[in-house]
């Protein structure tokens, strides 16, 4: 997210917290998409990554971008790290290593989708052409080693780059070496929201496997289809990974608050100030842990909403929900990874037949299947039926759910045609990442420099 939440309404019971995720409920005709993309910025040069200062830098981009767009800099501790829309629609922001983000606008239909991150990239293009960089679209950091990578000054990720080694293996490249697409969607009820989190909770594994897209790290295949996919199995278990309480029929609100409730915190921001809270819980922050640590230690809304977005479940429940399990990819996919999820959660038809698909599958068979996805990706298995089978049949529910909302572009096409990137990956029975694999093994002579001028956007 660009900006760290600021609500200074007191919290004053777990009902409150319940509340606020209620409070997104909303009637269908108001259900919008909202998509958000992240790139690598590199140097056309020599394919190196772009530091934060300097002339040519991420620094410079951002205000160049704010010149261009007028959008409003946010700032931290006196550096830009991200640009915001006046009216709240959409952002850009900076991932730990660089990593540059559109967070998009809450829209009506996928053909605004698809023209908002156009236009962006043809400004962001703009902007970055003078100055020698270009961005690549793919799940994984394929050559810059870790200690390569550039370090944005943002202050919630110096206490996350301190805190991740101690709880899991491979956060700090989760932080540093990834990109991802994302959808954020509506719900309109209770119900409403437990019927999207359990058919999505089941099927981000699916999505990893079509969007599979990081083969390389260090300058040479790694072994795995989703990289990206694999980091999130030991990034932080306590907050990242699928939630048993999601596959229970009675999921609600207030089950997800209980869960989040126990998670350690990352910060809470007092005058602008974060301040490093990963010894405690929001639970124990609600009892008076931070008393006599910082002068205003009691929790509001803000802290809360901020602490939700700290949360990486494969499915985060906000006052909206976001599906995260994709790999980044080129330009078409990030049209198509919010077509595969409106087509399936936005139409009546289509989120039943999904639910009736997913039905007998246990939280156990879907770890099992999250497991296997980042190295067998499509050729995973769900019990004995392939995940190849199980897509093809996920996009034909997901096409008919387009095609029925008819939302329609000016030479009356519908929705269904962004889902093509999958359709190919479906006739060609490979991923992103088993075609850049074959390209490393072919025509590139076992090199991964060509990646960045034939998959930059």
């Amino acid at each position: 997210m660009a900006r760290d939440t600021t609500d200074q309404t007191p919290v004053t019971s777990v009902a409150d917290l319940t509340a606020y995720l209620e409070s997104g409920s909303k009637p269908k005709e108001k259900f919008r998409i909202g998509t958000e993309h992240e790139k690598f910025a590199f140097f056309k040069a020599d394919n190196s990554p772009v530091p934060y200062f300097g002339e040519a830098s991420i620094q410079a981009l951002l205000n160049g971008m704010a010149e261009k767009s007028g959008w409003e800099p946010i700032l931290d501790e006196g550096n830009i790290i991200g640009l915001a829309e006046h009216s709240g629609n959409g952002a850009i922001s900076l991932e730990p290593g660089g990593q540059f983000e559109l967070s998009g606008a809450p829209l009506e239909n996928l053909h605004q989708t698809c023209k908002e991150s156009n236009q962006h990239l043809a400004v962001l293009r703009e902007i970055a052409e003078p100055l020698g960089i270009r961005f690549l679209g793919i799940g994984g950091s394929p050559k810059w080693t870790f200690s390569e990578t550039p370090r944005m000054p943002k202050s919630r990720y110096g206490i996350m780059t301190r805190y991740m080694p101690k709880v899991g293996t491979q956060g700090l490249d989760m932080m540093y070496r990834t990109c991802t697409i994302q959808v954020n969607l509506d719900f309109s009820s209770e119900e409403d929201m437990r019927r999207k989190m359990q058919v999505s909770m089941k099927l981000q594994p699916l999505a990893t496997a079509l969007f599979a897209s990081s083969p390389f790290t260090d300058g040479k295949p790694n072994g795995l289809l989703s990289w990206r996919g694999d980091i999130w199995r030991d990034t932080d278990n306590q907050r990242a990974g699928l939630l048993p309480a999601a596959f229970k029929p009675e999921f609600g609100f207030a089950d997800y608050v209980e869960w989040a409730l126990d998670v350690p915190m990352y910060f809470v921001v007092r005058d602008g100030h974060y301040h490093d809270c990963t010894h405690v819980t929001f639970r124990q922050f609600m009892a008076g842990a931070l008393k006599g640590e910082i002068a205003e230690w009691q929790p509001n809304m803000g802290d809360w909403a901020n602490h939700l977005s700290t949360l990486f479940p494969d499915v985060r429940l906000k006052r909206f929900l976001e599906m995260r399990g994709a790999d980044g990819g080129p330009w078409r996919r990030i049209c198509a990874l919010p077509a595969f999820w409106v087509g399936l959660l936005y139409d009546d038809e289509a989120l039943a037949a999904a639910e009736a698909l997913t039905r007998d599958w246990s939280y156990e068979a879907v770890q099992a299947l999250r497991d296997a996805v980042p190295a067998q990706a499509l050729s995973a298995k769900l019990g004995t039926t392939s995940l190849f089978d199980i897509a093809r049949e996920v996009l034909t529910i997901s096409r008919a759910g387009l095609k029925r909302r008819d939302r329609l572009n000016g030479d009356g096409v519908d929705e269904s045609q962004f889902l093509a990137p999958l359709d190919e990956v479906l006739a060609k029975k490979a991923t992103l990442a088993e075609d850049l694999l074959a390209l490393y093994n072919g025509r590139w002579n076992g090199s991964v420099e060509p990646v960045f001028a034939e998959y930059q956007y």
